[in-house]
């Protein structure tokens, strides 16, 4: 992807900041073409990365830095939730449904994040922190659903 337009912030990692991070990636993907549930859609996968790394990566310590980036291409944005935190044990563990180390939650978030976003990538170390990557195109969902003629 070749990124026509990028932005970067950081914050701290408290939980005000995850309606922050979202407002601040859908206010800024709306330069691109993307419909109003396409919107909603990079939203709560902004919502969940983010508070992922406050909850699970930070142990909700208000006192950490998040670090987030999203690039825009003619037809897509990729969004990078970094933090500096536990890391995660076992990525491919974590990807499935209802997992969670957490026994409070639910373990939905990459579920979401997978199903919302056109593709994730989850990079981990523990005791290092956690990078999520995830992207949305334009249209894919709907072009993807029109029959080959």
């Amino acid at each position: 992807m070749k990124p026509v337009n990028e932005m970067k912030m950081e914050f701290l990692s408290l939980p005000a900041n995850v309606a922050f991070a979202r407002v601040a990636v859908a206010a800024f993907a709306s330069q691109l073409d993307f419909t109003l549930a396409d919107l909603e859609e990079i939203k709560v996968a902004v919502s969940e990365a983010v508070g992922n790394a406050i909850i699970h990566g930070y142990g909700g310590a208000t006192d950490k830095k998040v670090r987030l980036s999203a690039f825009l291409s003619r037809e897509a944005i990729e969004i990078v939730v970094e933090d500096d935190g536990r890391g995660i044990e076992d990525v491919k563990k974590a990807l499935e449904p209802a997992y969670s180390t957490d026994p409070g939650r639910l373990g939905l978030g990459f579920v979401f994040m997978q199903s919302f976003m056109d593709y994730l990538e989850v990079n981990s170390v523990p005791g290092q922190g956690t990078s999520v990557i995830m992207g949305k195109r334009l249209g894919a969902k709907a072009a993807s659903a029109v029959p080959e003629q």
